[in-house]
């Protein structure tokens, strides 16, 4: 029996696969995670209870049609996560060892084909990734407030305050458009007049601390990120690298934050065009 032709799909299924973007929160934890080795504290107890409340490195998965982008690569298993032809780019916030943990294991594999990684300008990196790169394929440094287009979106890098070279991004695709601020404690001034300037969607923030009488050092507390949501005015706000002192704070507190400020969670869906196949995880 003859097979009858496929379909060719329309203009407008066309445009709609050309428009595929999910963002979803990997990991939402600081560098201890939730729960925190030896600690018994009402966070991280209920996160030993129910694993919905537990904290892994903090970092993010953006997928569209051409397959999925990693911001940073802080979990030891995205091996088990993600097949070889799933991760088109990884993009580096920093180099502490919480966010780059996970290319120790990937860069070992035989494949001959690269995985491009985009990264700020650290000369020197973390322990011998750069000497031993493996199939990663370290792109020359990104240059703060110099968008680069890349085949699904675009990303512009923006400088932030950290103790290691740490780069936020806004990511546009169509008309959507986001920054992932992380690690950070406030902006830098010529980081908040670009950020003052844009349309935010969402507005993805470091936040580790609940409120503090003076700024804490590296990374943001409640009163800094209230701070950036009355300045940007963000349509959505969501929280991430979270603490468990933040964790058993809001237990108590939530409520009181306004209402389109979200809390992450490991696994969070921020945003989806349309729905695709998710893999393996």
């Amino acid at each position: 029996m003859l097979k009858r032709p496929e379909k060719r799909p329309s203009l407008e299924q066309t445009k709609a696969a050309k428009s595929l973007l999910t963002i979803r929160i990997l990991g939402s934890g600081n560098a201890a995670q939730v729960p925190v080795w030896g600690c018994h504290c009402l966070a991280c107890e209920r996160a030993r209870r129910d694993h919905s409340f537990r904290r892994g490195p903090c970092s993010l998965e953006i997928r569209t049609e051409l397959g999925t982008t990693l911001i940073d690569a802080g979990f030891s298993d995205l091996a088990e996560r993600y097949d070889f032809e799933e991760i088109t780019r990884i993009v580096l916030t920093h180099f502490h060892m919480d966010h780059v943990q996970g290319l120790f294991h990937l860069r070992w594999s035989e494949r001959a084909q690269k995985i491009p990684v985009f990264r700020p300008d650290d000369e020197k990196g973390a322990d011998d990734l750069y000497k031993h790169p493996g199939v990663l394929d370290f792109q020359a440094p990104f240059i703060p407030f110099n968008t680069v287009q890349l085949q699904d979106f675009s990303i512009t890098p923006l400088p932030l305050i950290h103790s290691k070279i740490t780069l936020g991004y806004v990511i546009e695709k169509d008309d959507f458009t986001f920054a992932y601020l992380t690690d950070t404690v406030g902006l830098p001034d010529a980081s908040l007049a670009f950020l003052r300037n844009k349309t935010l969607d969402c507005l993805i923030v470091d936040c580790s601390e609940p409120p503090t009488p003076t700024a804490p050092r590296n990374h943001n507390d409640i009163n800094l990120v209230l701070w950036m949501y009355n300045t940007l005015e963000p349509r959505q706000m969501v929280l991430t690298h979270i603490s468990h002192r933040l964790d058993c704070w809001l237990l108590e507190h939530k409520e009181g934050l306004p209402a389109n400020i979200k809390i992450a969670s490991d696994g969070l869906t921020i945003y989806q065009s349309t729905e695709f196949s998710s893999g393996r995880h």
